[in-house]
């Protein structure tokens, strides 16, 4: 880590003072929601979310910026939901200043986030094999600054409520720990994967996940001052994603959307139309396959979406609206990591395939993580955005990175709050943060690439600084942590791969020194 900055939103005594006294009598709570269409308007157009570039020529759904806007007395903060894989912290600032203009909302109390489906228009460089499409670059900013604006001008008063439930059978560990002594070959052709993303259905060559599973399903409400209109719901769960073919595409995130705002929306204003969001969660290293059971051949994202929404939709009904006015406050810390930088013999290899290959997109994976080599290289520090928004009891943290489950329960546990979720690649997109102990695990959320590049020790960093913000706004201290969370064949994988590790760099030193 070199630095942290930290950036509240208020003056320290004051807002530390709201943060502990009852909220009533702050001024009312009023919210605005709004949705926009960010569907690309040039076709053909580069595609996010694979390992090569591809470009898609066909829409199978609408894409949409989701936006939420909450006041009360002097704090106005928004939250926007986007169909995209991931966006880039420069496209997110740029987003926000022109929000910011249009609305007087301060950049640092805007959060933006992405779903992450793998089926849209790409505007980040090097997000593997695939570059940014200049033209949806240049469109999404000024768009996703619009629907801010348009759900800023709905404010109106407000009532919040929220909860979360427990939906275990639809997201799964999808990193699994390989059989002992037998580890997979990485791009760089040593043998490192002791655990792998989608080992296949009941695979013989693995034992179980690599980690456990974070599967709340958390809600927050938003309805009309006198109870009678719903206007936003804000869902939040640890779900990757689960694939569309062929075309641009808001995956399951947009059908769940969907079925909601059909069903709850009905009882809403048609000029000021009820939104439905689902944001990312700490899904790093979930999915919703169960690879321990039969592949199904039966079932498809259209039932996945409607199970999933049918879960919402029955705590959604069961969700109790305060009475009072709650304690709304943002907070924003900036933290700056060290990126895993390639060693000379990496550096080497990377070379001579990046001149092989000249100005040719990267056709295999050597090809990819060479590129991301040099880029590596060039950018070897990473500046991360890191918020907090309270609201009564309901605390959400956001990060801009792939966040493995573990850490989402970390959080949740830790958490002062009574409700806790998080929102990951929200303003920006710096990769996957896996735990320490899963370095030693290996595999692609480990291999260094621009998605996955931090500094080994960047997950504890980013939850405690995280722990301290959330100390910080209610006024009270982190809950201890009781659980391990980890199996015991979890624990024995990890050791396993520190003493193997261990072995192989004292074999490297015994052989330098014969060679001396």
């Amino acid at each position: 880590m070199r630095y942290l900055s930290l950036m509240m939103s208020s003056v320290l005594s004051l807002t530390l003072l709201l943060c502990v006294l009852p909220a009533d009598g702050f001024g009312a709570l009023s919210a605005g929601v709004a949705a926009i269409d960010i569907t690309p308007e040039t076709l053909p157009a580069l595609q996010n979310g694979q390992f090569l570039e591809i470009k898609q020529s066909k829409v199978l759904d609408r894409l949409y910026a989701r936006c939420f806007v909450l006041q009360s007395g002097e704090t106005t903060v928004a939250i926007v939901v986007v169909d995209s894989c991931m966006i880039p912290r420069s496209i997110c600032d740029r987003a926000k200043i022109l929000a910011s203009q249009k609305t007087g909302i301060r950049v640092e109390r805007i959060l933006i986030s992405s779903t992450h489906t793998h089926t849209a228009p790409s505007v980040m460089d090097l997000c593997l094999g695939t570059n940014s499409d200049p033209a949806y670059e240049r469109f999404l900013p000024p768009r996703l600054a619009e629907g801010i604006a348009k759900a800023f001008l709905n404010l109106e008063p407000a009532q919040i409520g929220y909860t979360s439930v427990d939906a275990p059978e639809h997201t799964h560990c999808r990193r699994w720990l390989r059989q002992p002594g037998k580890p997979g070959e990485d791009p760089f052709g040593d043998k490192t994967v002791r655990a792998m993303m989608h080992p296949g259905y009941q695979n013989p060559e693995f034992t179980g996940p690599a980690g456990p599973v974070d599967s709340g399903l958390s809600l927050l409400s938003i309805r009309s001052a006198d109870g009678l209109r719903p206007l936003g719901l804000l869902a939040n769960y640890s779900m990757h994603y689960f694939g569309a073919r062929g075309g641009f595409s808001s995956d399951y995130y947009g059908k769940f959307c969907q079925i909601l705002e059909e069903k709850i929306g009905k009882t809403g204003d048609p000029k000021k139309p009820f939104v439905a969001a689902m944001s990312q969660g700490t899904s790093g290293d979930q999915q919703w396959m169960d690879y321990s059971k039969p592949r199904r051949s039966d079932y498809g994202i259209d039932q996945y979406s409607s199970e999933l929404a049918e879960i919402a939709l029955n705590a959604y009904q069961k969700i109790i609206y305060g009475t009072g006015t709650p304690l709304l406050e943002m907070s924003q810390s900036t933290l700056v990591l060290d990126r895993r930088l390639p060693f000379p013999e990496r550096q080497v290899w990377a070379e001579a395939i990046n001149e092989k290959r000249g100005e040719r997109r990267p056709a295999n994976r050597p090809e990819v993580y060479a590129e991301q080599a040099v880029w590596i290289e060039a950018h070897p520090v990473e500046e991360l955005i890191l918020q907090v928004i309270c609201i009564g009891d309901l605390a959400i943290t956001a990060i801009p990175n792939e966040v493995y489950g573990i850490t989402g329960l970390k959080l949740k546990a830790a958490s002062p709050f009574h409700h806790t979720f998080n929102i990951s690649l929200a303003n920006g997109a710096a990769g996957y943060i896996p735990p320490p102990e899963q370095h030693y695990l290996g595999g692609y959320t480990t291999w260094p690439a621009r998605t996955a590049g931090l500094e080994v020790y960047a997950e504890p960093q980013i939850v405690g600084i995280l722990l301290g913000m959330l100390e910080y706004n209610s006024g009270q201290q982190r809950n201890t942590l009781t659980t391990d969370f980890y199996t015991v064949e979890q624990r024995a994988a990890f050791q396993r791969a520190i003493a193997d590790d261990n072995n192989r760099i004292n074999r490297g030193r015994k052989i330098v020194k014969s060679k001396d």
